[in-house]
């Protein structure tokens, strides 16, 4: 048991470089190193299906570390949202870079898996664009090609509206949805006729479409000026190509719930 909920460590890695980098302004070309720097450290719980398309759940623990030079924040972030690097931002629209990390399902770690070819770790690298059409409100949507772990696209579309309840309080929570591409439902979902032999599961060959669509909510609470804690919970129904999986009707289930708890503290220092 301890050897499952070890495989889903993983740190959320944030690196927030300045304009200047690209744009090659300054003195020479590590000049955007110098200056004001923030180091976030912290830990996220939660409670969470096994892997995606699971029917059970399990308790897992993870790092939260965010390094980035020290500026104007995001007017709203999301526990969603893939590690960004904002190349355009005049308050209304923002736009960049955008990744994530993949973790490796190892099919040897849950028996509903046996049989499977594994996933292995890697990423997902793309782009994010977000709008505030109201004070109170953000539209983000993401497009990620996979490396290494997959070779397919995913598009997620998620709608939040927020509100400061007080100086140190707000809540947030809005509709999410995901798209992705055969190659993606392929690797997760889909049962060659190999697989199908050693895993027992019917024989499935997924097409691109509709992944999931979902609601998540969060309510953050301030404590200190630097130290931030966060209560979240997020619900999932997979669709068309991943709810007709063999895999999920079989052994898992279209339901999926994540609960959980997140602390993280702020270090300033500069260069």
């Amino acid at each position: 048991m301890l050897r499952r909920k070890t495989s889903l460590l993983a740190a959320t890695v944030l690196v927030a470089l300045p304009q200047t980098v690209l744009a090659g302004e300054g003195g020479g070309v590590f000049d955007w190193v110098r200056g004001d720097w923030k180091l976030i450290v912290g830990a996220t719980g939660m409670v969470a299906p096994d892997f995606e398309g699971a029917k059970d759940i399990m308790f897992s623990v993870s790092p939260i570390i965010s390094l980035g030079k020290a500026g104007p924040e995001a007017r709203f972030t999301s526990r969603n949202d893939g590690i960004s690097f904002s190349l355009y931002d005049n308050g209304a629209v923002r736009a960049g870079l955008n990744g994530q990390i993949v973790l490796e399902r190892n099919s040897n770690d849950y028996w509903q898996l046996q049989g499977l070819d594994p996933v292995r770790w890697g990423a997902e690298i793309g782009g994010f664009a977000e709008v505030y059409p109201t004070d109170w409100l953000r539209l983000r949507g993401e497009v990620r090609q996979g490396v290494r772990s997959h070779t397919g696209v995913v598009a997620d579309i998620t709608v939040d509206a927020f509100k400061d309840i007080t100086d140190s309080v707000r809540i947030s929570g809005g509709p999410r949805m995901s798209w992705a591409s055969a190659d993606y439902f392929e690797s997760y979902y889909g049962v060659n006729a190999a697989e199908s032999f050693s895993s027992g599961l019917s024989e499935y060959d997924p097409g691109g479409g509709l992944k999931s669509i979902g609601f998540g909510g969060a309510y953050d609470w301030k404590a200190t000026e630097k130290l931030t804690t966060s209560v979240f919970a997020e619900y999932s129904r997979l669709m068309g190509p991943a709810a007709d999986s063999s895999l999920v009707k079989q052994r898992g289930s279209p339901n999926q719930f994540t609960f959980g708890l997140s602390a993280a503290y702020r270090f300033d220092f500069s260069m």
